[in-house]
């Protein structure tokens, strides 16, 4: 079965990636569009990343609940991860180290991030999960190799999430902190289905911090910030 996600457009914000500090990959939930995940972008509001927001074809990054069987997603859920591994492939590239890209996601999308970057764990940018948690019913243990030798690591929700069980959003924190992440974990009380000014601000901090690195790269004219250009 070819890839029912590949061929969709990928929506992009901010500045041009030869010009950018930085980019951005960001996914968006069940339901929601490219449209609604850039209106996350346009809050965090850093001009000097490339925002990059592709879309799942239907609106749907695969079909079930993250918390149902993994084959039973399949193979939506592959042709997905496999999408967002071409995006950040495609990056690196055009000269953007995975220090310089930050991952990032919302509902079901933020568990599409979370599993990509568990199955892929280097030191990203910085990765951002506005309600999501690694995919697999409950139960699983999961078991990923790789370091994310610090990256800074954001997991936000609500204590009464319907989608996204504030447990498996703890289960995650644990594993990402045990794969070598720096990770803040915010759990809002009675928060609706949405990403809060609170989330928009650890956002905020965390790609000041990447910002300053992109600068220095360039600065050094290594070859490798420049690379594609």
């Amino acid at each position: 079965m070819s890839n029912v996600h590949r061929g969709q457009p990928v929506a992009k914000r901010g500045k041009p990636l030869e010009e950018s500090r930085g980019a951005v990959v960001m996914m968006h939930g069940r339901g929601r569009d490219t449209e609604d995940i850039l209106g996350v972008a346009q809050r965090i509001g850093h001009e000097a990343f490339a925002y990059l927001a592709p879309a799942a074809k239907d609106n749907s990054w695969y079909p079930y609940s993250f918390l149902e069987p993994i084959e039973k997603n399949e193979p939506h859920l592959s042709h997905a991860l496999e999408v967002f591994d071409d995006i950040v492939n495609e990056l690196v590239e055009k000269g953007f180290p995975k220090r310089q890209t930050v991952l990032a996601g919302f509902s079901q999308g933020a568990c599409l991030v979370a599993e990509y970057a568990a199955r892929h764990a280097e030191r990203y940018g910085g990765i951002l999960l506005f309600t999501g948690g690694l995919i697999g019913p409950p139960g699983t243990r999961w078991e990923y190799e790789g370091s994310f030798d610090r990256t800074p690591v954001f997991l936000g929700t609500s204590d009464v999430d319907e989608f996204v069980p504030e447990e498996r959003v703890r289960e995650t924190a644990v594993i990402f902190e045990e794969m070598g992440a720096n990770v803040t974990l915010r759990v809002y009380h009675g928060m609706d289905h949405a990403v809060n000014d609170d989330e928009i601000a650890a956002a905020k901090k965390i790609l000041q911090e990447v910002a300053p690195r992109r600068r220095l790269e360039v600065g050094r004219n290594d070859g490798l910030a420049r690379g594609g250009r």
